[in-house]
């Protein structure tokens, strides 16, 4: 496939959600990625698919779109990759009224918002510390296994016509007159007027390559893992200070609670974040740190082996937005990049915004907020 329709770089779950969606709209796609499937942030990721952490605007519409999307890719692909709509539970350890406040604000913009006294909660979650009494509940909170997720989308996207490279490093853009004309890469040279950037934490790199400009930068995070166990969290459970740490643009090292069972068994915990570039070294102490915010919140986790930690990198924009949206310096490319921690949740989403202005359609929401013009106002 020399000169396909569409070239997505990436092939992790935003540049597999981007093929799917041009390959069902009639376009012939290639996807390239210089590892393997997901072998970026999506491979260091939870799965987690949350309306319950974004503030009224422009993302939360997104996400919850792109949330329902995400079962509708199920349906066309095949129930495959552990998607479950198993619920999100927000606590509070001393002041509830910023949680009720924002869930307040949630509720008004269309989420579904269940506030839960001590009996209610502790009925959803039987081995949560009797020292927290009431919480919010957010039904539409999902998960997915999310290299599955990429690697059957993509799958799916082969059937229907289109290839994938991997172990393919893209060396350069061609452009013309301010335009995509193709990629080359160690694999083989290609032809397109159309370019996806889903490269994630990398995204800023292969914007500069091309001539344009995106300041992406890394954000680093750890989890934990623990062994199989019998089913003892069964939603997505974390403390609200999460949400204040997710919107924060301080560099610094940030901790908070989250908790969440996956269908194999395993718990995995969370979360932590800190801007120190692509520093991949494991810290102990944040370890620590993470194991005893957790057995705070679950006792019960302290009698569970620790199987395995392991560290990723967000997609950091500056200003917590994602950009999605046509380059305004070079026409052709697009980006779907910056999501952060979102990133799996919000990628159906990016790739119908994405496919509805390539064809011409209608997007089913304003897509301006999230153009990259807004960082490349003046950039040569």
């Amino acid at each position: 496939m020399k000169s396909p329709d569409a070239i997505v770089i990436g092939a992790g779950i935003a540049g597999a959600s981007c093929a799917l969606a041009l390959t069902n709209a009639g376009l012939t796609v290639l996807v390239l990625d210089r590892g393997p499937v997901a072998g970026g942030t999506t491979g260091a990721g939870e799965g987690n698919i949350l309306v319950s952490d974004k503030d009224p605007g422009p993302e939360l519409t997104l996400a919850l779109r792109s949330r329902d999307l995400w079962f509708d890719m199920q349906s066309d692909v095949g129930d495959h990759f552990e998607l479950e709509a198993k619920g999100g539970i927000v606590v509070a350890r001393h002041d509830e009224k910023p949680l009720k406040d924002f869930a307040a604000k949630q509720r008004a913009a269309g989420v579904d918002v269940q506030e839960v006294g001590d009996r209610e909660l502790h009925e959803l979650e039987p081995f949560l510390t009797p020292e927290i009494t009431s919480g919010v509940f957010y039904p539409q909170d999902s998960q997915c296994q999310p290299m599955l997720a990429a690697a059957h989308v993509l799958r799916a996207v082969r059937l229907r016509g289109g290839q994938v490279i991997t172990g393919a490093t893209v060396k350069a853009i061609d452009t013309s007159g301010g335009r995509v004309q193709g990629v080359q890469s160690d694999k083989g040279n290609f032809s397109s007027p159309i370019i996806i950037n889903a490269t994630g934490t990398w995204a800023g790199d292969i914007a500069t390559m091309a001539g344009s400009h995106l300041p992406i930068a890394p954000r680093k995070g750890f989890i934990l893992v623990t062994a199989p166990a019998p089913k003892l969290i069964h939603h997505k459970v974390y403390d609200s200070d999460y949400v204040a740490n997710v919107a924060s643009s301080d560099a610094d090292l940030q901790t908070s609670t989250v908790v969440e069972g996956t269908r194999a068994g395993t718990i995995l915990i969370g979360a932590s974040r800190e801007r120190i570039g692509f520093d991949g070294r494991m810290n102990v102490d944040i370890l620590r740190r993470l194991a005893a915010q957790a057995t705070s919140l679950f006792p019960i986790l302290r009698d569970i082996q620790l199987l395995r930690a392991y560290r990723g990198f967000r997609p950091y924009a500056p200003d917590h937005l994602p950009v999605i949206g046509e380059d305004s310096l070079i026409q052709g490319l697009w980006h779907s990049a910056g999501h952060e921690g979102a990133g799996i949740g919000l990628a159906p989403g990016s790739a119908h915004l994405i496919t509805a202005q390539i064809i011409g359609k209608t997007p089913f929401m304003d897509p301006a907020p999230f153009s990259p013009k807004r960082f490349q106002a003046g950039a040569a």
